[in-house]
């Protein structure tokens, strides 16, 4: 009879398009801040897709070479940032472990961001607002940086004893886009949130066992974040809503294939556009 009883270590897939996939995954999620990679990276990036570099020599290498780059250039950081970054989303991606908790939230943060912001890791003790282009400069309204922990712990107890088996697919993609837009809400980070989101979305939907179509994330995180915006935006006296259907469309896109048409144009709130010229 077979031995079941060892466990497995894990090692970097062999797996090229896999690895391919995690890589555009990554590079794609930057774009949310209009961050792109330099072309050592590109180059990089490859030579760990065909095997030659582990990931942990990419990062050794990539530190190498911004220890020579002028980094007080704003051009040559926000480089360094995506570099990093990108390969740091990927290595997460191509880790199967998961942990349903906002520390797992926290960690991926930290692990993304490390070296790069001061407060990688750790929650804001400070309010924020953010202009949005698809709201005119206006701001969603996040949470209160003395409510962050309070309101995790109320969303990750309701998704925990949520039960999915008495959904339809279709009330299954919306409880999942709900979900989403809820923790991305509280912003819990100064910075990096939607990245951060977007890779424990991803990693929690893996662990249920759902089959994620990355191109998503690498062809339209501008549009997956926009559409968190627009999930969580209302100005009644406008006549305007929060409304769900963007990111519904998104993540049926994600999960089910489909090929809704994603346009970032779409996304923008005409009403508070107009006498404005």
């Amino acid at each position: 009879m077979p031995n079941h009883e060892n466990y497995i270590i894990e090692n970097e897939t062999t797996d090229i398009n896999k690895k391919q996939e995690y890589w555009d995954t990554g590079i794609g999620l930057n774009k949310v801040d209009n961050l792109s990679p330099s072309k050592y990276l590109l180059n990089l990036s490859q030579k760990n897709v065909n095997g030659t570099l582990k990931y942990y020599e990419v990062e050794n290498l990539l530190k190498t070479y911004y220890e020579s780059q002028d980094t007080t250039n704003i051009h040559i950081q926000q480089e360094k940032e995506c570099d990093l970054v990108s390969l740091r989303i990927a290595q997460l991606l191509e880790d199967k472990s998961f942990g349903f908790s906002p520390i797992t939230l926290k960690n991926i943060h930290l692990y993304l961001f490390k070296d790069i912001y001061s407060f990688a890791g750790s929650y804001r003790n400070y309010n924020i607002t953010k202009k949005e282009d698809i709201l005119n400069g206006d701001t969603v309204k996040y949470v209160n940086y003395q409510d962050i922990e309070s309101y995790f712990e109320y969303d990750f107890k309701e998704e925990k004893n949520f039960d999915y088996s008495k959904l339809d697919s279709n009330e299954l993609i919306a409880h999942i886009a709900k979900f989403t837009s809820s923790i991305w809400q509280i912003h819990p980070f100064g910075e990096g949130n939607t990245r951060t989101t977007a890779v424990f979305i991803e990693k929690y939907l893996n662990n249920m066992g759902f089959k994620v179509n990355n191109n998503m994330f690498k062809d339209k995180s501008l549009y997956f974040r926009n559409a968190l915006v627009r999930s969580n935006y209302g100005n009644i006296p406008k006549g305007i809503y929060p409304t769900f259907s963007y990111l519904i469309m998104f993540f049926e896109n994600l999960l089910q294939n489909k090929n809704n048409k994603l346009e970032n144009t779409e996304l923008y709130v005409k009403n508070l556009f107009e006498n404005n010229t």
